[in-house]
């Protein structure tokens, strides 16, 4: 009779709070990995016009950082939306029961209301200093209402800096992460304020 060791899992838990620079944010996101995988529950609130919003998303993640599932609730402007997508984790989506064919071939999302989805692409493709990156995404602009699949790239400059652009390059960026790889500095947009690991 043979005897195999079990892999112990190791349970972590961080409390991410971010400061948005443009729309007067805050964020308080929880990360929480165990062995069935890596959850993550986030809540921001912050003003676009005048008007203010609020935001819940949910993410159920393999551990290798990519995206299973995601819901998405919000109300801005007396609108209010929710979505809930799952994924096989090689970029075929559903909606419910229903198959995405436009949004095949994307591994990650994109909120651009939240600098943790930079995250996803960053601590899943676990880049060497000087590789580059295309990767698709689902973007999902909740003011703007609207949910596309889009081309994005990666690049990693040093330990804790990476530069982003939208491909086509209509804009990009040079962000600073902490060693866990969450985003620290997001120039011009974000600001992490806290990260405490709570196990």
């Amino acid at each position: 009779m043979h005897r195999y060791a079990r892999q112990k899992t190791t349970v972590m838990q961080w409390s991410i709070l971010w400061q948005g620079r443009q729309r007067d944010s805050r964020e308080h996101c929880l990360v929480h990995t165990n062995e069935s995988g890596i959850k993550v529950d986030s809540v921001i609130i912050g003003k676009q016009e005048d008007l203010i919003y609020r935001v819940e998303y949910s993410l159920l993640l393999d551990h290798n950082w990519r995206t299973i599932s995601f819901s998405v609730s919000s109300i801005h402007n007396k609108v209010i939306q929710r979505m809930e997508y799952s994924s096989d984790g090689e970029g075929n989506w559903m909606d419910g029961d229903k198959p995405v064919p436009r949004l095949q071939g994307c591994l990650d999302i994109d909120l651009p209301l939240t600098p943790f989805t930079n995250s996803l692409p960053i601590k899943r493709l676990k880049q060497q200093v000087g590789q580059e990156s295309d990767v698709r995404v689902i973007y999902i602009d909740l003011l703007a209402e609207k949910i596309s699949p889009v081309t994005q790239k990666y690049k990693r400059l040093g330990e804790d800096e990476y530069h982003y652009q939208n491909v086509p390059n209509d804009f990009e960026v040079t962000m600073r992460t902490d060693h866990e790889g969450f985003v620290v500095d997001y120039p011009g947009l974000f600001l992490q304020s806290g990260c405490t690991r709570l196990d």
